[in-house]
């Protein structure tokens, strides 16, 4: 299948990123028994994928800003691009050796999100979109699925953690939610659960408090696999980070319930 330039310049930068920290994945196994732990090393491996990423999207577009969850926002001379890239997306399951996890890549135009990539490097999944041009995954067109009854659908999902989240506020969207779908999971890397949501193996998916990087490739290619995504509550998600999504009909369904609890 025949990509555009940028698309052809995000899966080069994504790839050789993607060797390295399947080299470093291979390492975390052996690290596991170490008294220190592989956390260090996995922090590492997270900071020298971001470099990698950002030395090559940079050279091949000069200019562009940078917005990477090691680094931060790192200003271009070009004020209309930004680059929003998450190096290591599913740091846990990496660091217990879980090979689910991802490099995200979205480029932003002004105020709109016009391409994203989500590449696995364990499994080799690629998935790519461009505004207008479609999401695909290993070059196999994404739609999303077509379920319109919530008792029907697999919804993915976000859980708190130690340090992180609303623990009351989820147990309130659990209860609301349980006993109307087919089922809850939660992988743990919300770029591939957007990914499969597009790819329709999950009929919808919702989170809150996530970062720009950990969405903005996943939004481009659910809404190119004709999915709707927006914010619980209608704003921006690239700046609240409550993201809901599904295809027209159970993303409004999702949003119903959501919305009222916080």
């Amino acid at each position: 299948m025949l990509h555009s330039a940028l698309i052809n310049v995000m899966v080069k930068a994504a790839r050789r990123a993607g060797r390295s920290l399947k080299r470093d994945f291979g390492e975390v196994e052996n690290l596991q028994v170490s008294m220190k732990g592989p956390a260090n090393f996995v922090t590492l491996a997270d900071k020298r994928a971001e470099e990698m990423l950002y030395e090559d999207l940079t050279k091949a577009r000069p200019g562009y800003g940078f917005l990477g969850e090691e680094g931060g926002i790192r200003e271009g001379a070009d004020k209309s691009h930004t680059w929003i890239v998450d190096p290591l997306d599913g740091t846990t399951n990496f660091l217990h050796g879980i090979p689910h996890f991802a490099i995200s890549i979205g480029l932003q135009r002004d105020d709109t999100l016009i391409a994203g990539l989500i590449y696995n490097p364990a499994t080799e999944d690629l998935y790519i979109a461009e505004r207008g041009k479609g999401a695909f995954v290993n070059d196999k067109r994404l739609r999303v699925a077509g379920r319109n009854q919530l008792h029907d659908c697999v919804i993915a999902c976000g859980l708190p953690h130690l340090g992180r989240g609303d623990f009351a506020l989820n147990q309130r969207e659990m209860a609301a939610l349980q006993p109307k779908v087919a089922g809850l999971r939660r992988f743990g890397t919300a770029s591939l659960d957007l990914a499969a949501v597009a790819g329709g193996r999950f009929d919808g998916f919702w989170e809150r408090n996530l970062s720009p990087w950990d969405v903005a490739a996943g939004i481009v290619m659910v809404r190119e696999a004709g999915g709707t995504v927006g914010d619980i509550h209608g704003g921006d998600v690239l700046k609240t980070g409550n993201i809901v999504c599904g295809n027209e009909t159970i993303h409004a369904e999702l949003a119903k319930i959501l919305k009222p609890l916080g």
